[in-house]
């Protein structure tokens, strides 16, 4: 009699066999971990100069906004907004 080659029982659903069969399919090894972090760990830093810039400009960009518009267009902005929120949920 043959040894069985599979480590985990097949079920009889269709469903279920599917799955565990993509399950095996697309599992990662430890190697494969390993080499995503070290590549993650790799990447090149940001210049911090680039980023105190962009800090300044998102830090400024919705209060100087807010002080062109007038008040009858900001109340259409916040309508449309809620709307939206709104429509989300349903």
């Amino acid at each position: 009699m043959m040894p069985n080659r599979s480590s985990k029982k097949k079920s009889s659903d269709v469903n279920t066999l599917a799955s565990q069969i993509v399950e095996e399919a697309t599992e990662e090894t430890s190697e494969d971990q390993e080499k995503e972090v070290k590549e993650e760990s790799e990447e090149v830093a940001k210049n911090p100069h680039a980023q105190a810039l962009g800090k300044l400009g998102g830090l400024k960009g919705g209060k100087a906004r807010a002080a062109k518009l007038s008040a009858k267009r900001r109340k259409e902005i916040a309508k449309l907004a809620a709307k939206a929120r709104w429509k989300k949920s349903d």
